[in-house]
């Protein structure tokens, strides 16, 4: 996830300043609500100088792995179609006029398969944020605070009241506390994120929906290991 700093706006007044214990608990617990969910329906807005890109589709957080179609939101509608990704490779699907949702099930073929880039790509900086935002176990809320993790303010996300918080640094990284910020609800649920990449001018967001998550289904014969 490196590359990303924060930006934002949309967070309220009054912050930053330090984490109370039942904001640093909620924080602490929202990437594992993903996991114990399984995965999220996710709407993912890519910032880009032409128009930028819309990726529409669920993120599995226990099989790390991400189904979705992409829309062009500007004139270049070339990278429009289905995607599948992992954390190291993105299989693309091109389609004239693709759909406003991904089908349930994968086609069989026309599939094209590249690594995932670490780094001078929105989209896959954009993805690789996206499947990061789950965990197998919580983080410690103790820990959260000492590592610069902050709240920001109060915001709505479709009418659901959040606390908007930053931090913890990343594990490699120290100073990174405010690279990501976190639209997060009253029990810990994950309603928004929000990051820059690379030199862009405006922030990736990442939405988690409210429509009903769908397993994702891997691509037939051709998906790479996680």
């Amino acid at each position: 996830m490196a590359g990303f700093l924060v930006v934002g706006g949309g967070s309220g007044s009054g912050g930053p300043r330090a984490l109370t214990s039942d904001e640093a608990n909620r924080l602490a617990i929202t990437r594992f609500r993903n996991y114990e969910a399984h995965g999220r329906a996710v709407t993912i807005t890519v910032p880009g100088t032409a128009g930028g890109l819309v990726v529409t589709g669920s993120v599995d957080y226990r099989g790390k792995v991400g189904y979705g179609v992409v829309h062009g939101t500007g004139r270049d509608t070339s990278s429009d179609g289905l995607i599948e990704w992992t954390a190291t490779a993105v299989l693309v699907h091109p389609m004239a006029n693709a759909p406003a949702q991904a089908p349930a099930s994968p086609p069989r073929s026309g599939w094209y398969g590249r690594p995932l880039q670490s780094s001078g790509s929105s989209l896959d900086s954009s993805l690789s944020i996206a499947l990061s935002l789950g965990s197998d176990r919580p983080d410690n809320a103790e820990l959260l605070p000492q590592n610069g993790a902050s709240w920001w303010g109060r915001d709505q996300v479709d009418g659901h009241p959040v606390d908007v918080m930053t931090g913890p640094s990343s594990r490699d990284r120290s100073g990174t506390a405010g690279n990501v910020r976190y639209w997060v609800g009253s029990d810990g649920t994950m309603y928004q994120v929000r990051a820059s990449v690379g030199s862009a001018s405006q922030p990736v967001v990442i939405d988690f929906d409210t429509q009903k998550y769908l397993p994702v289904k891997p691509v037939p014969g051709v998906t790479p290991t996680p």
